[in-house]
Order: structure tokens, then C-alpha cells, then sequence
């Protein structure tokens, strides 16, 4: 799946942003100053299963977790350095290939994502992002 796709559609939610985390190489995601998603690229060294993949992590509900995680043992994992009840890492090169999420579930689950972050915020900060 070409990034660029993933990119466009975390930006489109109201009051998202991106900003590179420097010092780890990743590109992270926010709302309400709340990450919601994040990009990198693992270390080769890095504990398995993540060693060298490129990730996109994501908020999730725990029941889907469970669901996607059966669904696609190689392609969906716990979340790479986040709370892997509550987030998970999606192999960006599995995706749209045999054993892999489609497109369409991924651009779905960056939805979820903001959603679910943007729920969290205070009634004020939501009126505030959907009024700019």
C-alpha cells in the first residue's frame, strides 16, 4: 500500500497534524494534542515480530484487536511501543497482499482511530477542532 494513501486520510479528520519524533524516526499523529497514529519503521535489531517492518500503529477497540489479530496473525500485532490492549501495528507491506488487511480496512481502522482519540477530549476541545 503506497503511504501517501494512509497519510491523506489520518490528515483529513478535523484538527489532525503530524509532526516527525526526531529522535526515534517516527512520524506521529495528533489530536486535541493526543497522538491517534504513528509511522515507522522498526529497527532491524528490534524485538520479533517487529524487527524491520514498517508499521503504522493505531488506536483500536480491544474487541477488534482480538478480532483483526486472529484474522491476520502476521499482519496486525500488538502495538510497537504502546499498550498492546488498546493499540496495534499494522505491517504497511503486508497490506493488500494474501494473509494481509485490504486498503479499504486499513483507511477503516485509521478512522477508528481518531475517533476514539477524539472521543476522549474534553466537549471543549472537540467544539473547538470542529469549529476551525
Amino acid at each position: 500500500m503506497d503511504y501517501a494513501h494512509i497519510d491523506e486520510r489520518l490528515l483529513s479528520h478535523a484538527g489532525a497534524s503530524r509532526a516527525l519524533h526526531e529522535a526515534w524516526g517516527w512520524m506521529v499523529y495528533w489530536v486535541g494534542g493526543k497522538q491517534f497514529a504513528c509511522e515507522l519503521v522498526s529497527a532491524p535489531e528490534a524485538k520479533k515480530p517487529y524487527a524491520g517492518r514498517h508499521l503504522l500503529s493505531l488506536k483500536c477497540d480491544p474487541d477488534r484487536i482480538r478480532e483483526l489479530r486472529a484474522e491476520y496473525p502476521n499482519a496486525v500485532l500488538p502495538g510497537y511501543y504502546s499498550d498492546g490492549r488498546t493499540w496495534i501495528s499494522v505491517d504497511i507491506d503486508c497490506v493488500g497482499r494474501p494473509g494481509g488487511p485490504s486498503e479499504d480496512l486499513v483507511l477503516d481502522l485509521c478512522d477508528m482511530s481518531y475517533r476514539l482519540v477524539f472521543s476522549k477530549l474534553t466537549k471543549r476541545a472537540q467544539r473547538e477542532i470542529l469549529a476551525n
